[in-house]
């Protein structure tokens, strides 16, 4: 199973629509405190909708808490200022992408001590950063297709329709 990590995020909104997308793709979340909010907060529960209650999330004190509780995890860092992309890592079945804060993103302290499993989007110009629901989406995605989609529904149907 792939897992999603927060560390420390600020945004409810931003949460709820990645523990959403945690839901449909079967993959755990992991929050990293201090959070910039409540989990019974109210634009959480709306971004995330019903699907909330299904959610596999598991909330920790601090960063340190998080690797205590996970010894030996396999870490990839989605960061700006990494120089390797998304794209050219192997995923393992059970691997952490960890995310930043959406207004510093994860401390360089904790980057240098994971260089070899930074990654990046790539982006142009003198864009700061992306918003972190797509961030999580767009590289969860890809360790989702290195799998092969294992267990997702990868068909398309119409209402009253076939395709053809």
């Amino acid at each position: 199973m792939l897992n999603i990590v927060l560390l420390e995020p600020e945004i409810p909104a931003n949460t709820g629509n990645i523990g959403r997308t945690c839901v449909a793709t079967g993959t755990r979340l992991h929050l990293i405190e201090p959070l910039g909010f409540r989990l019974n907060e109210k634009a959480l529960k709306r971004a995330g909708m019903d699907y909330w209650k299904d959610l596999d999330v598991t909330t920790y004190i601090n960063y340190e808490d998080f690797l205590e509780k996970n010894p030996g995890a396999k870490i990839y860092m989605a960061t700006t200022k990494a120089p390797q992309t998304y794209t050219q890592v192997n995923y393992e079945e059970d691997v952490y992408i960890m995310f930043g804060k959406e207004s510093a993103g994860i401390p360089e302290d904790i980057l240098v001590q994971n260089q070899e499993t930074a990654i990046r989007i790539p982006m142009i110009g003198d864009i700061r950063s992306l918003n972190l629901g797509n961030s999580v989406a767009i590289v969860l995605y890809e360790a989702l297709r290195q799998h092969g989609f294992t267990d997702m529904n990868t068909q398309g149907h119409l209402r009253n329709y076939e395709w053809k």
